[in-house]
């Protein structure tokens, strides 16, 4: 875990070095057709590349919040219900701990409930994760939902999101003087969050990520496969699976990361604990009597 830390530190400064040698070498190495063109008409692009790349975890986080408040406030519909809300929020700690990105004073991670029939989950920058009561009650077991929670944590440990809007933003030419137009980004990391999908090699990383962390925190690895197939045979692909890369190599990618002797080894495999945490849901009250258990549902934090 301290060498993954190591690496995540590393990457965050080298990006923004790296990105910044590319843009200079592109604009080098290709033919100007003006001989008034100078270095200077470039610099606004190249210093909000570098912004975005460089992003620290508190920079990250309030602009997190503005896109969440604008989701919140004008996207989505938040399903208020106190002990749902508070059993996400504890399976989505457990495996933050677990991530490249574990929290800290300067980083913490929200989730949160969408009063969504659709089998959906998303993430934003700032550690934001949204699930669709959709999604809850088509899982059938925590395993299943730890394994889509886990995927969109991924997401955020490796900054796919931000990495989006950096290109977005350079393609847009969203950059001023002074350097990033905030309420643009913001807007943009809301169509990011909602309508725009991860790329090919985003959704892998993500798979083999929130996999590791589910292992990690405990959780037996067949839900995430087991989640992927049962959603495979529904009659409409969920919007979280309906991006490339299909499904089906989804699941082949995963079957091969895992050692089937040990993939039901771990938490989360019963339905009946899983039905009783999520009765809210279907009109009944949870029974929080294995609030306290370790070897089903969720370790207390």
């Amino acid at each position: 875990m301290l060498n993954l830390m190591k690496r995540s530190r590393f990457r965050r400064w080298i990006y923004p070095i790296i990105s910044l040698w590319v843009a200079l070498g592109l604009w080098v190495g290709t033919p100007q057709v003006s001989q008034g063109f100078s270095i200077w008409d470039i610099l606004p692009d190249v210093i909000q590349y570098v912004q975005l790349a460089s992003l620290g975890d508190r920079q990250e986080m309030a602009l997190g919040k503005q896109i969440n408040q604008q989701l919140i406030s004008q996207e989505v519909q938040i399903y208020d219900e106190p002990e749902l809300t508070d059993y996400i929020d504890r399976i989505g700690q457990r495996l933050a701990q677990e991530s490249y990105r574990p929290p800290t004073s300067n980083y913490q991670y929200t989730f949160q409930v969408i009063d969504d029939d659709s089998v959906n989950a998303f993430a934003t920058l700032g550690g934001f994760v949204y699930i669709h009561t959709g999604l809850i009650k088509e899982a059938e077991n925590e395993a299943e939902l730890a394994s889509v929670v886990g995927h969109e944590i991924a997401h955020i440990a490796e900054r796919h999101a931000i990495n989006q809007m950096r290109r977005m933003a350079l393609t847009n030419g969203l950059a001023t003087a002074a350097g990033v137009d905030e309420s643009q980004i913001v807007q943009i990391g809301v169509e990011i969050a909602l309508r725009l999908p991860h790329s090919r090699e985003a959704e892998y990383e993500a798979d083999r990520v929130g996999l590791n962390m589910m292992t990690a925190a405990g959780y037996a690895q067949i839900g995430m496969i087991d989640f992927m197939k049962k959603l495979l045979r529904s009659r409409s692909v969920p919007t979280f699976l309906s991006t490339h890369p299909h499904t089906s190599d989804r699941i082949q990618a995963l079957e091969q990361a895992i050692d089937p002797e040990f993939a039901t080894i771990g938490d989360g495999l019963d339905p009946n604990t899983y039905e009783r945490q999520i009765a809210a849901l279907n009109g009944g009250s949870g029974d929080n009597s294995s609030s306290d258990e370790t070897d089903e549902g969720f370790w207390p934090l």
